[in-house]
C-alpha cells in the first residue's frame, strides 16, 4: 500500500517557497504521491442562505498549473483528487494532463468527478444537469486523444475532426480514477475507471460499498485485484494511534493507496502541517 499526502490547499497559502518546501518535505519523508483537490471558483454565501461547502474565502491552487511547478521540484506521483471534469473543456483537460504527464515523466494520475456546485458550472458556461451523461463521453475522448496522434470523433457533446495533441503522454495513457459513492458512480467506475477515491471512513458501510464495487467490476469482466483504491486518513480524527488504526483498516479493505489529510486539524502554520505528515509517516511506516 502506497502512502501519500493531501496537499493542504486551503491552508498552505500562496507563497511558492512554502509550496516548494512542503513538496520537498513530503518527498524527503518517503511519501510516494501528492493529492490535490480542485475548485475553480468559490461562492460568496452572503446572499445564499443555507449555503454549504467551500466559499470564496477558501483558497484553491489550480491543479494543473500547480503540478507543472511541482514536476520540476520532486519525483512524487501527482494526483488530482478530483478534477471536476464536466465543468471543463475536455480537449483542454487532455492537453493540460498530457503536458503535466510529460513534465513529470509519466507520474500523473487523473482523478475526476462530476462535482456538486452549480455556481462553478454557471460561471464556466457548462450545463450542471448533463454532467453525469457527459463525463462518460469525456473519458472516451480523453483516452482517444492520449492514445492516437490524429482523432476524429463525433459524439453527443464533442466533435473532433482530424486533429491531435502534441506532445502525447509518456505511455500514451494516463490513469483515470473516479471519486464518489453513489451507485450510478460505482457502476460507471467499474466499467470505465482505473481506480476509485472512496468518500468516508473505513467502517462497515464502506466495507459494503467496496464489496459492491468489486461485484460490479466482476460483472464488467474485470479483475478487482488489478483495480486501485485511493483512501484518506484525516489528521483531525485523533492521535497517531488512530491514524494507524484507520490505515490498517483501509489496508484490510483492500486500499492500494492512502494519503494523510492535514486540513481541518486546526494547524496554524506550514510547520505544523509538516510535523503532522512526519508523525503519520513514522506511525505507519
Amino acid at each position: 500500500m502506497q502512502l501519500g499526502v493531501v496537499f493542504p490547499q486551503n491552508e498552505i497559502g500562496a507563497d511558492p517557497v512554502g509550496i516548494r518546501d512542503y513538496a520537498h518535505a513530503a518527498a524527503g519523508l518517503g511519501y510516494s504521491h501528492l493529492v490535490a483537490y480542485d475548485h475553480v471558483l468559490g461562492a460568496d454565501p452572503t446572499h445564499r442562505p443555507g449555503w454549504q461547502g467551500y466559499t470564496s474565502e477558501d483558497m484553491f491552487h489550480e491543479p494543473f498549473v500547480l503540478f507543472g511547478y511541482l514536476a520540476a521540484l520532486t519525483q512524487l506521483e501527482l494526483v488530482t483528487g478530483v478534477i471536476i471534469l464536466p465543468q471543463r473543456q475536455t480537449v483542454l483537460v487532455a492537453k493540460q494532463a498530457a503536458e503535466v504527464d510529460v513534465l513529470s515523466d509519466g507520474k500523473l494520475r487523473l482523478g475526476i468527478g462530476i462535482g456538486w456546485n452549480p455556481v462553478e458550472y454557471e460561471a464556466l458556461g457548462r450545463d450542471f444537469h448533463t454532467r453525469g451523461r457527459m463525463v462518460e463521453e469525456q473519458i472516451e475522448v480523453l483516452r482517444l486523444l492520449w492514445r492516437q496522434e490524429i482523432v476524429t470523433y463525433h459524439g453527443q457533446f464533442h466533435t473532433i475532426t482530424e486533429a491531435g495533441l502534441n506532445p502525447l503522454p509518456v505511455r500514451r495513457a494516463i490513469p483515470i480514477w473516479t471519486g464518489g459513492r453513489a451507485d450510478v458512480l460505482l457502476r460507471r467506475t467499474a466499467r470505465l475507471a482505473d481506480g476509485w477515491f472512496p468518500l468516508g471512513r473505513p467502517d462497515e458501510q464502506m466495507q459494503q460499498t467496496i464489496e459492491r464495487l468489486r461485484r460490479y467490476l466482476q460483472e464488467a469482466g474485470r479483475d478487482p485485484a488489478t483495480f486501485g483504491i485511493q483512501a484518506q486518513v484525516n489528521a483531525r480524527d485523533g492521535s497517531p494511534d488512530e491514524w494507524m488504526r484507520q490505515t490498517q483498516r483501509w489496508h484490510d479493505l483492500g486500499a492500494t493507496h492512502v494519503a494523510i489529510n492535514t486540513m481541518g486539524a486546526g494547524f496554524a502554520s506550514l510547520q505544523q502541517h509538516l510535523e503532522a505528515i512526519r508523525r503519520y509517516k513514522e506511525a505507519v511506516g
